[in-house]
């Protein structure tokens, strides 16, 4: 099966061939390829003795020569990922490998939060915590977790500053909670940040 990834977030990128081809997987550089090399590549034995190879190809777009020659590849029997950092969407190879029903996958950087939306979440957790967790749905797909929460604590340090009550001490008490969990458990960042939003409204 042939799969195209590409997109800026290399961590996530590198996970998800990870998950695909395993920890052991042949690689090749698409600057280093000529067309004559394909056929070898897709329909070739592994030199293990193995009857389905698992073979990443890095940025073969780059390689006007061979990506073109791609379309004639896509019947594969071997687990091919082609990892691209960036890969023209309207090129004549891009459209042919969509509509032949290759997976394509995007792996964009998520964007650093606004100070401002956070203050304003932060602000809404305050008085309603359901409320703010709704907003946050709206924006953790294209946000970055950790930068979310990095934020929220500027803005509790600044309540902090402004006040000193007890409620504002609790609230950071629980943002240190927060931090360990994030730093030490397998739970998605966003279900812990989700959870603190709501605890905020009833701290203090």
């Amino acid at each position: 099966m042939l799969r195209v990834f590409s997109g800026e977030d290399r961590v996530a990128t590198e996970k998800a061939v990870r998950g695909i081809l395993g920890a052991d997987y042949e690689v090749f550089e698409g600057e280093n390829l000529a067309p004559g090399d394909l056929p070898s590549i897709f329909r070739g034995t592994s030199l293990f003795g193995a009857d389905k190879r698992k073979i990443l190809l890095k940025n073969l777009s780059e390689n006007v020569a061979v990506w073109g020659e791609l379309p004639k590849y896509i019947q594969t029997e071997h687990e091919v990922v082609i990892w691209e950092g960036k890969v023209d969407k309207r090129s004549v190879v891009y459209k042919e490998l969509k509509k032949s029903g290759v997976e394509m996958r995007d792996f964009p950087m998520k964007q650093s939060p606004e100070a401002r939306q956070v203050f304003q979440i932060f602000d809404v957790a305050m008085k309603d915590g359901e409320k703010a967790v709704k907003m946050v749905e709206k924006i953790e797909v294209t946000q970055d977790p950790y930068m979310f929460f990095g934020l929220l604590v500027t803005q509790a340090l600044r309540a902090f500053e402004g006040r000193q009550g007890k409620r504002e001490r609790v609230i950071l008490k629980e943002l240190a909670k927060t931090d360990l969990e994030m730093k030490t458990t397998s739970v998605e960042p966003w279900l812990l940040l989700k959870s603190l939003l709501c605890r905020v409204s009833s701290l203090g």
